[in-house]
């Protein structure tokens, strides 16, 4: 999906919030996927081609993004209960509606754009709702600036007008399973979030753009180089918490959620630019502790069998190594160390002391050698 690089929905509180992280966004180099956010996109797939398709969702168990596919479990923790909150908000079925709609501002604000989850009509009422299927976040409903960029939009969309023209009220929904968050405005609010937004992507294009730090940065792909973020790590790290008195150490506190979003985004920028080639002083990229696995699990099977018996068994598959040691130490035998491997889970940041060996960038080393041809 191709995301706005001026403003969109999800970007909307921290352009709004803070001006000057659209330049500082832009210098960063293009963020990778993470796990959360294609699980995220399966279910919102999912969800959209149940509604605009009409098919039952159980037959779509199997649908995979990226690494992730749909299972019963997924339907019954996201999907039936999404459902569930839609059947609540329109009991009757009287709503229209539209998913994944394209929305945008056209002249008025040029390049700024969305996709909605969905919008409905019943009778005066126009809906803007969207799927959160994050765990992590509580999301509110309530002059939320996500849902009213593509309220905004979507009223100046051609495409997506008729579910505004002559409504009175615009109910804004979050929709998180279990929980469903909703909040009714008017036309009148979405349209002075519309003046207040274009206020803040023509601040966001002058060169000194104010920088402003608070919980739109959770996201920021830019924090790891903000001014201001790592000026509040500077002060952070010279505080003496002894001397803090019980209001600010809850100020902290608070603040350390946002100084931890820092570190990880920073941690995740530094590994970025290895796996692109770069030398950064004092880090690499190790490979993680390795796990202990059978070599062969037939093999294990039947040389332990002797030993072990029945108890070389769970219900429905072979016991782990760590569990076959202690069964062998009850007999006083050792496991023999040709049944196992040490598999890595995968890779991770580490700094140069750490005695682990830097895993070979195959991707580094075959552009470098490709460049030589």
């Amino acid at each position: 999906m191709k995301h706005s690089t001026v403003v969109g929905g999800s970007t909307a509180k921290r352009v709004m919030n803070c001006p000057g992280s659209v330049a500082l966004v832009a210098k960063m180099p293009p963020q990778p996927s993470s796990t959360y956010a294609d699980k995220g996109t399966l279910l919102h797939n999912v969800i959209s081609e149940v509604l605009d398709q009409n098919v039952a969702p159980h037959s779509l168990v199997g649908t995979t993004y990226a690494e992730h596919m749909l299972d019963e479990d997924m339907l019954d923790e996201k999907i039936f209960p999404a459902l569930a909150a839609l059947d609540v908000i329109d009991p009757d079925k009287q709503m229209e509606f539209a998913v994944e709609t394209s929305v945008k501002f056209g002249k008025w604000l040029p390049d700024a754009f969305g996709s909605a989850d969905f919008l409905g009509r019943i009778g005066a009422r126009a809906v803007v709702l969207d799927w959160k299927f994050g765990d992590g976040v509580a999301v509110d409903a309530e002059d939320n600036e996500q849902l009213m960029f593509y309220a905004a939009a979507a009223m100046r969309s051609p495409e997506a007008a008729w579910v505004f023209d002559g409504a009175t009220e615009i109910e804004l929904i979050i929709v998180q399973p279990p929980v469903t968050r909703r909040w009714v405005t008017t036309p009148k609010r979405i349209r002075s979030f519309e003046l207040s937004l274009k206020r803040a992507v023509k601040a966001a294009a002058a060169p000194d753009a104010p920088l402003k730090a608070g919980d739109h940065c959770r996201f920021c792909p830019a924090k790891p180089t903000c001014p201001v973020m790592t000026g509040a790590v500077d002060r952070a790290t010279k505080v003496k918490l002894d001397a803090l008195d019980n209001d600010l150490l809850g100020v902290y506190a608070s603040n350390a959620v946002l100084l931890q979003g820092w570190i990880d985004d920073l941690h995740a920028l530094v590994r970025t630019k290895i796996e692109k080639g770069a030398t950064i002083p004092g880090w690499k990229i190790v490979a993680k502790r390795g796990t202990r696995k059978w070599a062969d699990a037939g093999e294990a099977a039947t040389g332990l069998a002797p030993v072990l018996g029945d108890s070389m068994w769970k219900p429905i598959e072979l016991i782990s190594p760590a569990q076959a040691e202690k069964l062998l130490k009850k007999e006083k035998k050792e496991l023999p160390p040709d049944l196992v491997v040490s598999v890595s889970s995968g890779d991770t940041l580490a700094p140069e002391s750490d005695p682990r060996p830097a895993v070979l960038q195959i991707g580094q080393q075959l552009t470098a050698a490709l460049s030589k041809l």
